[in-house]
């Protein structure tokens, strides 16, 4: 059991039944009684927020959170299929579930998947990833648009902006968290 002083960003606790993480939090102490608790909590499973003030007595459960390591095989439609590498047990995710993800997931790549008693909540990538470039347009020496990058797409389809020098055939290295180029990658 938490109490309403452990409360922190990030923190992830249960209510009623379902999991939320703590997205920001605020502690106030007034000149009398007790101190108070302001959080924003985002549920793990739907998405919605939630906005309350609890007192230094409210308590919160811990929510039956479990981390796997999972190998992605392939896609089929809107499914996208896992495979737990100790278990060899086999689990689908949905275009939704895995959101802005699916811009860095190649096959075979091993990624945490993270799970509520059965159910699979969310995934969390390597935070570098490399990936081929398939589609980049020449850059013109002596372009003066103000600008030092030009837009690339790699393998999985995702577009970003990269330097003049990145050409297709190149790997690139990306950050997963901004989607940022990070740098040439070579073999």
């Amino acid at each position: 059991m938490y109490s309403a002083s452990d409360l922190r960003k990030g923190l992830k606790v249960q209510i009623d039944g379902e999991p939320y993480i703590v997205i920001d939090f605020e502690f106030s102490k007034p000149g009398k009684g007790q101190a108070l608790y302001r959080t924003k909590m985002r549920s793990m499973i739907s998405g919605n927020q939630l906005v309350n003030t609890y007192r230094s007595n409210d308590k919160f459960e811990k929510p039956d959170l479990e981390e796997r390591t999972m190998q992605f095989l392939y896609s089929q439609d809107d499914e996208y299929h896992f495979m737990d590498t100790s278990s060899y047990e086999q689990i689908f995710l949905t275009r939704d579930q895995l959101g802005h993800n699916l811009n860095y997931l190649i096959d075979n790549m091993e990624v945490q998947v993270l799970f509520f008693g059965d159910r699979a909540i969310d995934v969390s990538l390597p935070t570098f990833v490399n990936l081929e470039v398939t589609v980049a347009d020449p850059w013109v020496k002596g372009d003066t648009s103000g600008t030092d990058t030009k837009p690339v797409t790699v393998e999985t389809g995702y577009v970003l902006q990269v330097p003049p020098f990145v050409e297709v055939g190149d790997r690139i290295q990306i950050d997963t968290r901004s989607g940022d180029y990070i740098t040439r990658v070579k073999d």
